[in-house]
């Protein structure tokens, strides 16, 4: 199996591939500058890996939730490299890639500031959503879920690898590519910006 995949709705960019059993990864805290060290870090990933976008079987995508601007940034991205090297698209979420770096019951916490967090439960009943974090946390310690999350730093929240999750959940995933086309953003509220209206 060989694949490309990116994350850009985090604080830090995070670039993976995996040609094979050789597998490659950068996470970058690049100041939310992921729009300006994106196509670098990816061709730096691919050389390392020893990759062209001509040997890509898919190209993986997070979809969010998370920063409003990086998810557009990343499906942007990715919607291009699919469309240019004719390959298909593989949507991984925020979710996804904190999850898959843990086992049992698990939640997968990402910080949507100001005391709330975006949580989904693994192996437990917790939709996707928007949520404050205490009521999140008293929910995983009456389920016996084990708070996780790559940059959320919430008490008891145990931290994921991303490049790792993110390997091991587009690989998991691999058999739900499909066209680029269907890339869109997983959004759970609204932005700043259209509250603040």
């Amino acid at each position: 199996m060989k694949f490309l995949a990116i994350d850009t709705g985090a604080k830090k960019l995070t670039v993976a591939a995996k040609n094979g059993e050789e597998e490659v990864a950068l996470s970058l805290d690049c100041a939310m500058q992921h729009s300006v060290r994106l196509f670098e870090t990816i061709e730096e990933v691919l050389s390392r890996a020893r990759l062209t976008l001509a040997e890509l079987d898919f190209i993986a995508c997070v979809v969010g939730p998370g920063s409003f601007t990086g998810i557009r940034i990343g499906i942007s991205a990715v919607k291009g490299l699919c469309f240019a090297a004719e390959k298909p698209a593989l949507v991984v979420t925020s979710f996804e890639e904190i999850a898959y770096d843990g086992e049992g019951k698990r939640i997968a916490v990402v910080d949507a500031g100001h005391g709330y967090v975006y949580a989904e439960g693994f192996g437990v009943e917790l939709t996707a959503g928007y949520y404050p974090f205490e009521e999140v946390a008293a929910y995983a310690l009456a389920a016996g879920a084990r708070l996780l999350s790559a940059e959320y730093e919430g008490m008891g929240v145990e931290k994921t690898d991303a490049a790792r999750g993110l390997l091991r959940a587009a690989e998991a995933k691999s058999g739900e590519c499909a066209s680029s086309e269907m890339l869109a953003a997983l959004y759970l509220r609204r932005s700043a910006a259209e509250e603040g209206r």
